[in-house]
């Protein structure tokens, strides 16, 4: 385990509750709105890698602000599918309720088949963002929770037959139609089904289910039956944290670690969340 996750030295103010056993945590005692001690910094970086999603509450942050405060994590990729709010503010992006998918929940149709959205941001891209940081703008009166998966976990969890069936699969994620109508190309990459987190060296379990995931090299039928294996364990609420969002909530997550599921049964309520996304190392050119 990485020297980054010991979290005994918390600095003077600031308080790390734990949510759940292995994911969620909510921290206290600091004000986004201000740039933040290097110490302060560093113990809500080290409380991301070992909760994988941290909350904020409480918090009266405009776009700029939450720009700034998640530049202090590393540079801010600006999606290229971004409508920008405001043109200096390029790295926010809008979250909106797909008005093309319907029902209770987020859904995804492949072929004959309907797979529930869970997924990591940017997994289209060789080097997919390493964090996220999600402001409400426009909330319903109730539902519209998120919830995040511990994907390590997900991976500890399954039988040693399973782990041995997918060592060494690697998942494609298509997102080029998107892409393409925004005027972008880029090619379908390929990742390991099983990722090695490079900080903590932990094992995550990582598909996004958004982009028409299939395990390179297997039979459409024996991709789905392994993909369907994946999803099983995303589903199950021990691996799970849920967070009901409120006016001056924030959330912080390890992109690399956690996959994470909008609920969406509030209707037709035009439900808006602002989100900027931290660049990880960047190996070559990249959209």
């Amino acid at each position: 385990m990485s020297a980054a996750l010991d979290l005994a030295a918390e600095p003077a103010g600031l308080t790390i509750r734990r949510l759940q056993p292995t994911i969620g945590a909510e921290i206290s005692g600091v004000d986004l709105r201000q740039p933040l001690a290097p110490a302060v910094r560093d113990a809500i970086r080290a409380a991301v890698l070992t909760h994988k999603v941290v909350f904020f509450r409480d918090q009266s942050i405009d776009r700029a602000q939450q720009e700034a405060f998640a530049k202090q994590f590393g540079p801010l990729y600006a999606h290229p599918t971004t409508e920008r709010p405001e043109e200096s503010l390029a790295a926010v992006h809008h979250i909106t309720p797909d008005v093309q998918r319907t029902g209770k929940a987020l859904l995804l149709r492949e072929g004959d088949q309907i797979r529930d959205g869970y997924h990591t941001d940017t997994s289209w891209r060789l080097v997919p963002a390493w964090g996220a940081v999600l402001r409400p703008v426009n909330l319903p009166e109730l539902g519209g929770d998120t919830i995040w998966v511990d994907a390590a976990l997900a991976y500890e969890e399954l039988p040693e037959d399973l782990k041995q069936r997918f060592e060494g699969l690697h998942v494609t994620h298509d997102y080029r139609s998107k892409l393409l109508r925004g005027g972008h190309d880029y090619p379908i990459v390929a990742h390991p089904l099983v990722r090695t987190h490079r900080e903590t060296g932990q094992k995550i379990l990582w598909v996004n289910f958004t982009q028409k995931p299939f395990l390179i090299g297997l039979s459409p039928a024996e991709s789905a039956e392994l993909l369907t294996i994946v999803l099983d364990q995303y589903r199950r609420p021990e691996y799970q944290v849920r967070f009901s969002w409120r006016p001056g909530s924030l959330a912080f997550w390890d992109n690399r670690a956690a996959v994470h599921y909008a609920v969406r049964n509030y209707g037709d309520f035009p439900r808006l969340m602002e989100r900027v996304l931290i660049a990880d190392e960047t190996l070559h050119a990249d959209l």
